[in-house]
């Protein structure tokens, strides 16, 4: 456990909720509402829960569930599109398991798998190029989603299969951006927001410098952090402080993984691959203008989107959720997992109505496996 039992210490635990209840009385008293501190990551919310910091922590704090979860906020038009693909002759469609599960208007890709399409997880888009390589004779798609953290990989493959010369390889890109969507829920007159845990991954690859924005333009305090309870809890303190000392600025607490300006390997391989769109639809935030990438024209050999004629260019977007499910506020923070109707009731693990019970990094499945929620429910 060396090197992570130390982060996992209960002295130094007691010894950061102290210090964080006394800020929070500090603070507490030019005030009547607690701190609203936004975790971004679905890493972060599931280590809160793990090690029950929501109740350990000074009730002066309230931790909001970001849209951290890259499957979570993935819409549902483009779920369908995937079982399109996926049912296509002579497609050997590649995902990541957490993508697996997660319902679209017609049905789930496991579901799509199991009337007999070829759909097959992958833990890397290197197993999908080798999966390629092997089969010169069917289309290999892979499902590339996710934030910063997963895009290098996806673009490091296309890389790979150009140079290769691979005409039966192809991504779905779905890769999303993490800045643009906090500026969105900054924008909402109704979210009322005080500070942020900004995400480690994320943050190792593209820096912290793209935050500089939420510090500058709305005067909030962000921390990447790191995922150990230490981590979350010496993050809390530093944001709490920023908020006492009556200042705003973006802090790296996670500085033993996370470089200033990022990795620039990983940055140079995004920017040759990818460009902006002029807008991605998220799940419960609708469309966000620049979050999202799609992969350039002259790499347009590698685009499932142009090989298969789907996505945006055809316009079909913004396929409404199922009744009664509010993965959408939940996503944003306006509601808590168990405020939806369907929690623990048409919605369980085992028969999910929304990608937030599905997905490792999903609130709801923190929720329901973590804090108590399951036992409620039933």
């Amino acid at each position: 456990m060396k090197f992570a039992s130390e982060f996992r210490d209960p002295a130094a635990a007691k010894v950061l909720l102290a210090a964080i209840a006394r800020k929070a009385d500090e603070i507490g008293a030019t005030r009547a509402k607690p701190v609203h501190i936004m975790e971004i990551c679905g890493g972060h919310t599931h280590s809160i829960f793990r090690y029950g910091l929501d109740k350990l922590i000074h009730d002066g704090v309230e931790f909001i569930h970001g849209p951290g979860c890259p499957v979570c906020v993935l819409p549902m038009a483009r779920v369908d599109e995937c079982v399109e693909i996926a049912e296509t002759p002579g497609v050997i469609f590649t995902t990541f398991g957490d993508a697996m599960r997660v319902p679209g208007h017609r049905k789930s890709l496991i579901q799509a798998k199991s009337a007999g399409a070829d759909i097959r997880m992958v833990y890397s888009p290197l197993d999908a190029l080798e999966l390629a390589r092997r089969n010169p004779g069917r289309e290999v798609v892979f499902f590339g989603l996710g934030f910063e953290t997963t895009t290098p990989s996806t673009a490091l493959s296309i890389q790979a299969a150009a140079r290769e010369r691979l005409t039966n390889f192809s991504v779905f890109c779905n890769h999303i951006t993490v800045p643009e969507p906090i500026k969105a829920l900054l924008d909402d007159p109704d979210m009322r927001l005080d500070g942020f845990i900004g995400p480690g991954h994320v943050s190792m690859v593209i820096g912290i410098h793209p935050y500089d924005f939420i510090a500058a333009d709305y005067g909030k305090p962000i921390v990447v952090a790191g995922f150990e309870p230490t981590d979350l809890l010496q993050s809390v303190l530093m944001v709490l402080t920023q908020i006492a000392e009556g200042r705003a600025a973006v802090e790296n607490q996670y500085g033993r993984v996370v470089p200033e300006h990022g990795n620039p390997v990983s940055l140079a391989a995004i920017a040759d691959v990818y460009e902006r769109r002029p807008s991605f639809e998220w799940r419960g935030l609708g469309e966000i203008d620049a979050s999202g990438l799609r992969i350039r024209p002259k790499y347009a050999a590698f685009d499932a989107e142009e090989k298969f004629g789907i996505g945006y260019a055809t316009g079909r977007r913004n396929v409404p959720e199922l009744e009664g499910c509010a993965c959408g506020s939940v996503m944003i923070g306006k509601l808590k997992p168990t405020q939806c109707p369907q929690f623990g009731k048409g919605c369980v693990p085992e028969m999910p109505l929304g990608a937030l019970m599905v997905s490792s990094e999903g609130a709801c499945a923190a929720y329901w496996q973590y804090a108590g929620a399951r036992e409620a429910a039933e």
